[in-house]
């Protein structure tokens, strides 16, 4: 990510657009984009690193709030191995070179999934980065890691167990309200925009709990090359839509005069 997050005019939100303040994004691609250049997958994974730094810069522009992106799946660990191994490393990388860019811009980091699989350096690094950057206050960017949307459910159940057990909770307690909680992201809005890239139309164990009201947004377009334009078209899409949470058209349309 390029130390260039330059910060929007003041005025705030694009007044054009109603734009979303948090975006999730599944960056699939990035294997079939070196495959196609007869390049070592790997060589993807780095290439799609720019097209993150572009998709931050649009959200500090535009001051959108949360940005959280899929970097590597709980499922992926299933890969060849010295593919896993090269994502580690480089991820470890990107920590040490972005950590500093992304905290002189007011960017918060942090990461979210089962970092007990990852190495003791790169828990390290990512805990350090995580510490750097707390009190920011601009973006809020997630990188989800090691992630799964069962496992964040599961976890969060097994939490309300737990408390029930000591009786810090009574099992007539444990609602909606009390699992989002202890689900990832508790804190922050719900998704407004899913971004998957790649071509393929499903969410892949992301955000299972999250994304229950999230407008889709599908796109051929493989993970590096998804730039500035491409993203402003799926926020365009996006500006488009009415978001009903099971009211009639009507109703909502009532309710914004």
């Amino acid at each position: 990510m390029s130390a260039e997050y330059s910060s929007p005019l003041p005025g705030g939100h694009d007044s054009v657009a109603t734009l979303p303040r948090h975006v999730a994004i599944i960056m699939d691609g990035n294997g079939r984009w070196a495959t196609r250049r007869r390049s070592p997958r790997f060589a993807g994974h780095r290439a799609g690193v720019n097209a993150v730094r572009e998709v931050v810069q649009v959200c500090v522009e535009k001051r959108i709030e949360v940005l959280t992106l899929f970097a590597f799946s709980s499922e992926n660990w299933r890969r060849p191995a010295e593919e896993v191994g090269l994502l580690m490393n480089l991820f470890m990388s990107a920590l040490q070179s972005e950590m500093r860019k992304l905290h002189e811009n007011d960017i918060r980091l942090r990461v979210i999934g089962e970092r007990s699989a990852f190495s003791a350096e790169l828990q390290t690094r990512i805990e350090q980065a995580e510490r750097l950057m707390a009190a920011n206050s601009g973006l809020n960017l997630f990188i989800a890691a090691n992630y799964g949307g069962r496992w964040d459910i599961t976890r969060a159940a097994r939490t309300l167990a737990k408390k029930a057990v000591l009786g810090e909770l009574a099992a007539d307690d444990i609602d909606e309200h009390a699992l989002a909680q202890e689900i990832a992201l508790d804190a922050m809005p719900e998704p407004d925009l899913f971004i998957r890239t790649g071509g393929e139309k499903r969410i892949s164990n992301f955000l299972l709990w999250q994304l229950a009201y999230t407008e889709l947004f599908f796109t051929d377009a493989l993970w590096p090359d998804f730039d500035r334009q491409a993203f402003e078209g799926a926020l365009t899409s996006y500006a488009t839509r009415q978001r009903r949470y099971g009211r009639t058209g009507e109703q909502v349309a009532t309710a914004e005069r």
